[in-house]
């Protein structure tokens, strides 16, 4: 009787116990609907488990957490997890989908050859703002000025935010000075420096966390963030029938482009799964579910004809061609570099 029955299940499409995919991510960094559609596909469970930065997914996978297939790194937490022998390199033979992916995200320098991960989704770190108010202040967001110059920051003192994140307020200062977002030279991080420390006086806090929410209701009206999350903002405030729109745009000094990409741990309790899984993702239509669902960039071509027509048309998720390449990655910081950021970052934080 008992053989009879696990026969029915097996039949039905019941998924075996031992039929679990464990994908580590971003929170809210994949469609439901997808989900669904890849555990019928493949007759299994999808697990997932999630983290709020990159530092905190490679503190937890260095000092051993086994058990995951999947992680969804942003491109420069590659290379420490290639150095750490964490990552097993992809068979390319079962994952012809890997032929949609856009050849302007492949062979970075993250991953020459793409020998372990594929691009999975890509955002730019911008200018989130409120419409009305800029308008009223007449203040171009178009230009990093917007958050570091004190004459145009007078005119909306205490209405400003800025990222929690060293990188990215350094980047955004070296861009803004005429540098490379990755520049490592003592005299360009010296000048960035004393930028930041001049505007910060005039901004309402360094914010990771809630600057959706403080756009959304107007308690802000400029935020350094990330475009999906301004994309939230947006919505959230169309849904909200707020009486100013939030808009983003990119920087024409240039911005920071983070591309996630999926790999494989050579721990990986089911490696068959894990590559069903990063195929199944390379499929334009899954990959598109992303982007409709959170405003996410997409570096995969053939998700361009299933997004829907009105993200197509925002810039900072669709860069045109001039705008790619004012986009830079930041490069993995490690050592005396890290270690002489780390200490600008504190002098930062602590001046008044």
């Amino acid at each position: 009787m008992k053989k009879l029955l696990l026969g029915l299940l097996l039949t039905a499409g019941v998924a075996n116990a031992d039929d679990v995919l464990h994908v580590y991510n971003w929170n809210n960094y994949i469609a439901p609907e997808t989900v669904k559609r890849f555990e019928a596909d493949c007759k299994c469970r999808v697990v997932q488990d999630y983290y709020g930065a990159m530092e905190e997914m490679l503190a937890k996978l260095a000092a051993g957490a086994k058990g995951y297939d999947v992680v969804v790194p942003t491109g420069f937490a590659i290379q420490p997890l290639v150095k750490q022998k964490l990552l097993q390199p992809l068979d390319k033979a079962k994952l012809p989908n890997a032929k949609n992916v856009n050849p302007a995200f492949l062979n970075s320098a993250f991953d020459k050859g793409n020998l372990y991960s594929l691009p999975y989704s890509f955002t730019t770190t911008l200018v989130g703002y409120n419409d009305a108010r800029l308008k009223e202040a007449g203040v171009d967001p178009s230009s990093w000025s917007v958050i570091f110059d004190p004459k145009v920051l007078a005119k909306i003192k205490g209405k400003v935010t800025v990222l929690d994140d060293s990188r990215e307020v350094f980047a955004a200062a070296l861009m803004y000075n005429g540098f490379s977002a990755n520049s490592v030279k003592p005299d360009e991080l010296k000048k960035a420096a004393a930028t930041i420390k001049a505007a910060k006086p005039y901004w309402a806090a360094f914010n990771s966390q809630s600057y959706i929410k403080e756009l959304t209701l107007g308690n802000i009206w400029v935020a350094h963030g990330y475009s999906s999350d301004m994309f939230q903002a947006a919505q959230d405030a169309k849904a909200a029938k707020r009486p100013f729109n939030v808009a983003y745009t990119l920087q024409k000094e240039g911005n920071t482009l983070s591309v996630d990409n999926m790999v494989v741990l050579k721990s990986a309790p089911r490696p068959d799964l894990a590559l069903k899984f990063v195929n199944f993702m390379l499929d334009g239509k899954n990959a598109a579910e992303l982007t409709n669902m959170v405003g996410t960039g997409n570096p995969n071509a053939a998700a361009v004809p299933f997004v829907k027509p009105e993200i197509k048309k925002i810039s900072a998720v669709f860069p045109d061609a001039n705008a790619i390449k004012k986009l830079q990655q930041l490069n993995a910081l490690e050592g005396k570099q890290l270690r002489g950021l780390n200490q600008l970052w504190t002098e930062v934080k602590t001046s008044k």
